[in-house]
């Protein structure tokens, strides 16, 4: 949808039309007024007229140049709120996020592309505005004299012709420029992300030299755009001299033999120069392949369609029986997960087990959409979870994961409607009650363990009335007396309710109903723990996995 014009955008749209009327206005009031001084019987009327020209100018370009950068501002703030909206609205399970942009480049693109394609319309404007004052130029010259637009005509081609080829080769440069400083973000992104275990390696120097891989290109893009910048420059204004040095001889024979009067002589200096001032607006025209670039860059984003909605609703009542049905998850070729046919019914435990890869967090996902399968469906009470509208797919599904993230301003907000109850059962008061401003304190600058964030993970999990849990490693940061009292309060305070526990420790499986083993993929078993462990294959599998969560 069209963002509607903003009083700056009013604002720029009249002043750089009225600077370059009175701008084209200028010469004929000059002319006036040197007519009026060399005839001694004029009034003064030319010299107020040139005045108020000159003050209407003036104040148009004062109010262009508050304006411009304002109305850029207000685009850029707005593409980015647009863009952030959208990459919300994407979802974990989107295309976006199965080999699409990777973080760093998408912090690239609302930070750098968003800002460059914010400031489009104040240089789309400047553009075309220069553009109209040379047209009016060339007709101020032509009404003065045929022969002075024809002077003037004979350097427009070569211009229009070095501009065209100045904005196809910047638009290009500009491109590669963005893609390069996006990489370079991406790696750094990934690099930070990362930082303990390249300190822990002794990665340093090899890193290094891996983030700062893309910068000869970078350079490359950047000398190449100031070439073709510094190319240009110097080929517009030799030819601006020779336009203007033609027009003036033209204009200078012209009052030698008495067919101008010697006020159009001024004139003529000064629409050649305005008209010639087309082919000056080298950094007009690096803004508009700037922002095309940068626009091009958003729109891809913008152009990946959110996943879809349905309008179903839940039946009342019902038991959360969670369904399976031929699911496949993919990475292009690869098959990640499935086939895939598996019951969880209603009201009971079912604990996901397998080694690192096989599966699990996958299975786990696609609940609540947080990945959508490639084939097959997932079903809730016997709808598909892609039929369910966001809310009630919101409210039927809920999670808690091993590193939850807490949104919001202050510690309350973050718990979305969590209170004293929840957060005992989580054994997340004690911690809370120690705060400097106990649960209003601010997020900013709070530091808390991975065991108090999954604890106020659970908090948040256990005040919403969800009929299917999903709790991915959920409990993995704590200790094991803290991890049993808390178990205790989750089986309390969710009993009936569905529950799917990605379970590293045999703790974990053995206090579920039933235990969904995960092998490359695939279900190798479904049957409760006790009956599994006479196979020395779940026994080893498990022992892998305790293993794992230890070395994480």
């Amino acid at each position: 949808m069209p963002r509607r014009p903003t009083g700056w955008t009013l604002a720029l749209a009249v002043a750089l039309p009225t600077g370059s009327a009175g701008t084209l206005a200028l010469p004929a009031a000059l002319a006036g007024a040197v007519d009026a001084a060399l005839d001694r019987d004029a009034g003064h009327s030319a010299f107020a007229l040139l005045a108020l020209v000159l003050g209407i100018t003036a104040g148009a370009d004062a109010l262009a140049a508050a304006a411009g950068p304002a109305c850029a501002a207000e685009a850029t703030a707005a593409l980015r709120g647009r863009l952030v909206r959208h990459l919300l609205a994407l979802g974990p399970g989107g295309r976006l996020w199965r080999g699409g942009p990777p973080p760093g480049d998408l912090a690239a693109r609302l930070t750098g592309s968003a800002a460059d394609a914010g400031g489009r319309l104040p240089a789309v404007l400047g553009a075309a505005t220069a553009l109209l004052g040379s047209i009016g130029a060339i007709v101020g010259l032509g009404l003065l004299s045929p022969w002075l637009a024809l002077a003037f005509f004979a350097g427009v081609v070569p211009g229009v012709v070095l501009i065209r080829l100045f904005l196809r080769e910047a638009g290009q440069v500009f491109a590669r420029y963005q893609e390069v400083q996006a990489d370079l973000a991406a790696r750094l992104t990934g690099a930070l992300a990362g930082l303990r275990s390249i300190h822990a390696a002794g990665a340093e120097r090899h890193e290094t030299a891996r983030v700062l891989e893309p910068l000869p290109a970078l350079s490359a893009a950047g000398h190449a755009l100031w070439a073709a910048q510094r190319r240009t420059a110097w080929q517009a204004t030799l030819l601006i001299a020779l336009v203007e040095v033609a027009v003036l001889a033209t204009a200078g024979a012209l009052v030698a033999a008495g067919t101008l009067a010697p006020g159009a002589l001024a004139a003529a200096a000064g629409w050649a120069a305005l008209g010639a001032g087309l082919f000056e607006q080298v950094e007009a025209l690096v803004g508009v392949a700037h922002a095309r670039a940068g626009r091009a860059r958003v729109d891809e984003v913008l152009a990946l369609p959110p996943a879809a909605g349905g309008t179903a609703v839940l039946p009342e009542g019902g038991p959360g029986e969670l369904a399976f049905q031929g699911v496949v998850v993919r990475d292009g070729d690869r098959v990640l997960l499935g086939p895939l046919d598996l019951t969880v019914p209603g009201g009971r435990t079912v604990a996901l087990v397998g080694r690192s890869g096989c599966g699990k967090s996958l299975v786990a996902a696609l609940p609540g959409r947080l990945r959508d399968p490639d084939e097959g469906r997932v079903l809730i009470d016997g709808v598909p979870v892609d039929r369910l509208t966001a809310s009630e797919l919101r409210r039927a599904v809920g999670y808690a994961f091993e590193r939850p993230v807490l949104v919001g301003r202050t510690v309350r907000e973050a718990l979305d409607g969590a209170g004293p109850e929840a957060a005992g059962a989580a054994r997340a008061d004690g911690f809370l009650r120690r705060l400097p401003a106990g649960w209003d304190t601010p997020l900013d600058g709070l530091r808390l363990s991975g065991g108090e964030l999954q604890r106020l993970g659970l908090a948040r999990l256990l005040a919403r009335p969800a009929r299917v849990m999903v709790l991915d490693d959920a409990t993995s940061g704590l200790d094991l007396a803290t991890e049993y009292q808390v178990t205790e309060a989750l089986d309390r305070a969710t009993h009936g309710r569905t529950r799917l526990v990605v379970a590293h420790r045999e703790a974990a499986a053995a206090r579920a109903d039933l235990v969904a083993w995960l092998d490359a993929g695939r279900l190798r078993a479904l049957a409760p723990h006790t009956t599994l462990l006479a196979d020395p294959g779940y026994r080893a599998t498990l022992a892998g996995a305790t293993l794992e969560t230890a070395a994480t």
